[in-house]
């Protein structure tokens, strides 16, 4: 174990990370039919081997993650699939999930990672988007892709991990070879080529499935591995979900190109956290800033310093928590960065600056896709100048993060979603002179006079909730389909203590309105992170002239009892049940004595 008074080994110093990057990226564009499942094929030839992913149930070496995801690329041929032809997988996190989208990619098929949070209609509209010709699904997550089957048009071919529904993949499996593929076996696959499908909820409506290209997937696990400087020895914790792009790519990836494991679990536990750790040897921990959150509120743990980890890192880790965080369990590194799945752009706060979320060093500021621009509130888009253009934001001011779009193969060309309309819907056009394109984050972002960027807030209604984008209008959908609701107005309050909003719901209801029927109905139609935490019952909402509804006062309001005339609920998930939120209540709330 390393000494707890000095904090490990030496710091590296910035400017190694960022060279480390570069070096591990360099030669990503020189080699244009070397992917990710080309390069755990080189992989499971260094190490053997060596573990490469660690699961609860299943360790696969480097030697087995290779072999493996050549059984899944047969499996794709022998069912006649064609390059570009999607397959969707939908299996909790677990090693043989990588195996399989890596195989699939291999031969030129797109795998679409499906949400295991989702249900019925949401999951039927993921599967939709993407079109597969087959399906995936493990055994465990069969009822909910049969309640979400029922709801397709098209029906793909069903293939079952485990003893579930449809044909046995396990079985199919069994009998391919898993020896190296011989010529005639591999088409021709490019890093320009799409490789998976990862859904965000982006800023409205519900999850889009955006293209993630070959490139993309080499230039996230390459680019952490340098910034985090991977190497055979190190272990990753990993308890994100693996159908995102971090806990999926960039968190198993950047550990495993660098000739490590990755620790994967299906859930995090703060109660066990730090056991795992310990008797995992993990040296790296890829976090959000809810997990932090949780662990810091927890009771001390006889393990919490008694680690080997030399680097955490994330995204959304609040400043007020960040020191607290870092030194209660002596954590000698912390690299917070911003990213997007479907985004041109990334930062890196290399330097461990409380409460940045990254930084462009001057030495790359001349190839950096990263702009700020002022946000104008009322059209909820960039301002726009006298002259027609966007107007950059001076070092303090806050504005909309965006990225400028190339239409070369590489990490700044916007691949764009399954949704052509979506994808246009993105784009800002004509910004700093005739004819150029960027991309919208639709994140406002401060950037100091040193050049460390600070986030805001998100534009517009969508907020940010347990590490997940909410869009108001898909949970909207929902309240408005419950018994006994009229009309919702759905919007995020800030909770003391927590990072993000809280989603809440102003709802004018029928006689006989009953909150248990709702909460039933909002359990089987959104993921937990999605469902309003309070609700509060009116008579009626002020709208504009062209009769959208006015939240602003009812954000201003929040669910602060003393400014709130009308009834409102808290769900109380201790009670299974909304209860009424009164001054008491309340109170407690805001001194964190109530679990949110």
């Amino acid at each position: 174990m390393r000494s707890e008074a000095t904090g490990g080994a030496a710091r590296p110093s910035s400017t190694a990370g960022w060279l480390g990057a570069l070096e591990r990226t360099s030669r990503i564009g020189t080699q244009p039919h070397r992917t990710l499942a080309v390069v755990v094929d080189e992989l499971g030839l260094a190490h053997g081997e060596a573990p490469a992913l660690i699961g609860e149930g299943e360790t696969l070496s480097h030697a087995d993650l290779a072999a493996r995801a050549r059984t899944y690329a047969r499996w794709f041929r022998a069912e006649g699939l064609k390059p570009g032809e999607c397959v969707g997988v939908l299996m909790p996190n677990r090693p043989d999930m990588m195996a399989a989208w890596l195989g699939i990619s291999r031969v030129g098929g797109v795998a679409a990672l499906l949400n295991t949070n989702l249900t019925g209609a949401a999951l039927a509209h993921c599967i939709a988007a993407a079109a597969p010709r087959r399906m995936i699904v493990a055994a465990d997550l069969a009822e909910s892709y049969a309640g979400a089957e029922t709801r397709l048009s098209e029906r793909p071919g069903l293939w079952s991990l485990g003893d579930g529904p449809g044909r046995s993949l396990d079985a199919a499996l069994a009998r391919l070879d898993h020896g190296m593929l011989a010529p005639g076996e591999q088409p021709e696959v490019g890093l320009g080529d799409t490789a998976l499908y990862i859904y965000t909820s982006g800023t409205t409506g519900l999850p889009k499935a955006a293209r993630v290209s070959h490139h993309r997937v080499m230039t996230w696990s390459h680019w952490f591995a340098g910034l985090m400087a991977t190497a055979p020895g190190d272990r990753l914790y990993n308890c994100l979900p693996m159908y995102h792009s971090v806990g999926g790519v960039v968190a198993t990836g950047s550990v495993i190109v660098g000739g490590g494991a990755a620790v994967i679990r299906e859930k995090f536990s703060a109660r066990r956290f730090w056991d795992d750790v310990a008797e995992t040897d993990c040296t790296l921990f890829q976090y959000i800033g809810e997990l932090c959150r949780y662990l810091l509120a927890a009771p001390p743990h006889p393990r919490e310093r008694a680690h080997r980890l030399r680097l955490a890192a994330g995204n959304g880790l609040r400043p007020e928590i960040w020191e607290a965080f870092r030194d209660r369990f002596a954590i000698p590194r912390i690299l917070e960065f911003y990213a997007a799945t479907e985004g041109t752009l990334s930062l890196a706060n290399v330097e461990g600056r409380v409460g940045a979320v990254g930084r462009v060093p001057p030495f790359l500021a001349h190839r950096s896709p990263a702009a700020l621009v002022r946000h104008d509130p009322e059209t909820g888009r960039p301002a726009r100048g006298a002259d027609g253009f966007c107007e950059r934001c001076a070092p303090g001011e806050a504005g909309e993060l965006i990225g400028r779009l190339t239409r070369e193969v590489g990490s700044q060309r916007f691949e764009g979603y399954t949704d052509a309309a979506e994808s246009e819907h993105k784009v800002l056009r004509d910004v700093f002179s005739p004819g150029d394109a960027w991309m919208r984050t639709g994140d406002l972002m401060r950037v100091d006079r040193q050049g460390f960027y600070s986030f805001v807030d998100r534009v517009g209604d969508t907020f940010r909730w347990k590490g997940e984008n909410v869009a108001t209008t898909e949970v909207a959908a929902a309240l408005s389909g419950a018994p006994g609701v009229v009309e919702a107005a759905v919007y995020g309050v800030a909770v003391p203590g927590t990072e993000g909003r809280a989603g809440m719901a102003a709802l004018t209801v029928a006689p006989g309105f009953d909150p248990a029927a709702l909460r039933a109905h909002l359990a089987a139609a959104l993921p937990a992170y999605a469902r309003p935490l309070f609700l509060r019952l009116c008579a009626g909402f002020e709208i504009t002239e062209t009769f959208k509804q006015k939240k602003q006062a009812l954000v201003d309001d929040g669910f602060d009892p003393g400014r709130v005339s009308d009834p409102l609920l808290f769900d109380d998930a201790a009670a299974g049940a909304y209860r009424p939120l009164d001054e008491a209540l309340y109170g407690r709330i805001l001194r964190g004595e109530v679990r949110v």
